[in-house]
């Protein structure tokens, strides 16, 4: 895993902890901030935002992550997320699989809990088998 300071997890942290405050969870309660830091050194903050239907519902990390795609960014150094819960969170399946489709590996990730406790950990940890053309 490539190093992360720690000034630099506790910024992306705040940063995902202010995203998490625009959450649109009316149906779980469970509120999640994102906070994706490109190569060019900007950052894109999202949340999840919940639909009646729960199939359209979005994962924060796509929503950062497909805001940064749209401003053209196309590569990444960290990503943070956080919720409401007691216990550090990671990406779902699904995030795991957006954010292989232009993370390395080693890109960290920082789970953390509504406490600010937070685990390091790689996205090739989480997910060590991604879908990609390479793979097919």
């Amino acid at each position: 895993m490539r190093t992360i300071h720690e000034f630099e997890v506790k910024n992306m942290l705040r940063m995902a902890n202010e995203a998490k405050d625009r959450a649109y969870a009316p149906y779980s309660s469970f509120r999640v901030g994102a906070c994706l830091k490109g190569a060019s050194g900007a950052y894109y903050m999202g949340a999840n935002i919940e639909n009646a239907a729960f199939t359209p519902t979005v994962c924060a990390e796509r929503v950062a992550m497909f805001k940064a795609i749209y401003d053209g960014e196309k590569a990444f150094d960290a990503l943070a997320i956080i919720s409401d819960s007691k216990e550090p969170i990671v990406p779902c399946g699904v995030c795991r699989q957006v954010l292989s489709e232009f993370c390395d590996g080693d890109m960290p990730v920082i789970c953390a809990s509504k406490d600010g406790e937070y685990t390091l950990v790689s996205l090739a940890d989480i997910f060590p088998a991604p879908f990609s053309l390479r793979t097919r």
